[in-house]
């Protein structure tokens, strides 16, 4: 399977709330850096947001691929529905490390909080 169809496999799993699926797409140590939760690793991050989401609505706008290392860039809209029914709309870059093996060895997102900050704390 290719880089990017994994990425789009992520997508679909995040949306659809299938964390273990998406957990399933790192490696053991897998990390994800994010603007909120802080460095954890995948399996704390996708737990956390799981207990905060109610539901999720994502729109792919592009992969980026850098064919001279392990990353790509996955750019798309999040449409974050909260367990408080609180609403947040925001565009998103993942940037996708992988190991040799294309699990995700790290996952750096990348978004303006100014909303979502206040509606989680």
């Amino acid at each position: 399977m290719s880089r990017s169809a994994i990425a789009r496999q992520y997508l679909k799993h995040l949306e659809d709330g299938d964390m273990e699926a998406v957990i399933a797409l790192f490696s053991e140590t897998g990390t994800v850096a994010s603007p909120l939760y802080g460095n954890k690793l995948a399996s704390e991050f996708y737990r956390l947001l799981q207990n905060d989401t109610n539901a999720s609505k994502l729109k792919l706008k592009g992969i980026y691929d850098n064919n001279d290392t392990n990353t790509l860039a996955l750019h798309f809209n999040y449409h974050w529905t909260l367990k408080t029914a609180k609403e947040v709309n925001f565009d998103v870059v993942d940037i996708i490390a992988f190991d040799d093996t294309l699990k995700i060895k790290h996952l750096q997102i990348i978004y303006d909080t100014v909303v979502s900050r206040n509606l989680i704390s």
